[in-house]
């Protein structure tokens, strides 16, 4: 058996303000003692800069190595997506990027062995992302295709994976009072009627990914996590689970979200967690 922990974390603009590293600094320190083997991070802004010095002082700092670290397709081109892993622990057989020029931010796929399992028995694939927060269409679509293929069966995949990320997405259970969420943010979370009118909250992309095969492990664990946001913004007060880490193949032992005041300080979402366990079986 394998022991591993995974770790997904939307940054907030790379972690600078400016002129200061502050927050960055923080955060690194805040996932040095979370201590993951594979860690997905969204919102690397501006981390690009002298050469990648940003990816290279965390993933040295913990120990880690990164896959790769891919811009958004939408935007000024300097907000990133990343995915690291503990070399340590884990060796990287291959990675590629999904979705291309379809996406709105990122996919990174990594094909990853256990050390400790060198026949490849226990290989797994780990997908880090980041949907698009303007629309549930556009999640919909980013998911269909790009990320269910990976929640069954799927030739010359290993029989297990993770998909981690800031889905912009909440919970099929999480509760929405629309009075906390600025109107003109509606549009961001809710369906949209044939009249124009908004409708309930726009949970597709999940919905659909759990049909494909992948499991919240929530409902593996019966154990209800933390919201990952709903602190940082005073118009903003709703608390949602918008950040994920879902399974297939996997036996989760613990699912999680990292709070703490240094965590709400240094960020406007939360980490979260996940402890789990792989047997070198196919």
């Amino acid at each position: 058996m394998t022991k591993l922990r995974a770790v997904t974390w939307n940054l907030l603009n790379g972690g600078v303000d400016d002129s200061s590293e502050e927050r960055f600094h923080t955060q690194t320190d805040i996932v040095k003692e979370i201590r993951p083997d594979v860690l997905a991070l969204q919102e690397c802004t501006l981390w690009d800069e002298d050469d990648n010095r940003r990816l290279t002082a965390m993933a040295g700092e913990l120990g880690l190595k990164a896959v790769a670290m891919l811009p958004s397709r939408i935007g000024d081109g300097r907000n990133f997506t990343a995915l690291l892993y503990r070399p340590a622990q884990l060796h990287l057989v291959d990675w590629k990027q999904r979705g291309q020029g379809a996406l709105h931010h990122a996919m990174i796929r990594a094909r990853l062995r256990p050390l400790d399992t060198p026949d490849g028995s226990a290989d797994f694939n780990a997908l880090a992302t980041h949907l698009a927060f303007t629309d549930g269409d556009t999640r919909l679509a980013e998911v269909r295709g790009w990320a269910t293929d990976f929640a069954g069966e799927f030739p010359g995949a290993p029989p297990r994976s993770l998909l981690l990320g800031d889905l912009n997405c909440a919970r099929l259970y999480d509760t929405f009072d629309w009075n906390l969420i600025p109107r003109n943010l509606h549009a961001r979370y809710r369906r949209i009627l044939p009249n124009g009118h908004f409708g309930d909250a726009d949970l597709r992309a999940l919905q659909v990914l759990l049909a494909s095969g992948w499991q919240d492990p929530e409902s593996l664990t019966q154990t209800l996590r933390k919201a990952t946001v709903g602190y940082y913004y005073d118009n903003e007060p709703q608390p949602l689970c918008l950040d994920h880490i879902l399974v297939h193949g996997f036996t989760v032992h613990a699912y999680w979200t990292y709070d703490t005041p240094a965590a709400r300080a240094s960020s406007d979402h939360l980490p979260t967690v996940l402890d789990a366990e792989i047997s070198g079986t196919a």
